[in-house]
């Protein structure tokens, strides 16, 4: 049985470090037009990641322009994913930061984390 399943599940992706949601990131993906691709940046603070096996994906959220918030889910297997940049790691408390999406300014800030 493990055999079937070590067939159907799909590649890592080598290009992606291990992600904890706070983290700042810039996920570069490859987007297609017509016949031509290019990579673009879609750069913003993890919410949640999680799932397992196959599955695994996790959630980037960014503000654009105009304040309107934009969020992104991305498997962790994906080839269309060419590189994951993790800028800095925050400290939270918590496995899912849903309540990111209620708030704006001071109250969004997230504390860096130092590794000492």
């Amino acid at each position: 049985m493990s055999d079937l399943l070590k067939a159907v599940e799909a590649k890592k992706n080598e290009n992606i470090p291990a992600l904890r949601p706070g983290d700042l990131v810039s996920v570069h993906v490859k987007i297609k037009e017509g016949d031509r691709e290019r990579i673009q940046e879609f750069k913003g603070t993890v919410l949640k990641a999680g799932g397992s096996r196959n599955n695994r994906n996790f959630t980037v959220r960014r503000v654009a322009s105009n304040g309107i918030g934009v969020e992104r889910t991305f498997l962790t297997a994906s080839p269309l994913i060419e590189k994951v940049v993790v800028e800095r790691h925050s400290k939270v408390r918590r496995a899912n930061l849903r309540y990111l999406r209620d708030v704006s300014g001071k109250k969004a800030r997230l504390k860096q984390k130092f590794d000492n």
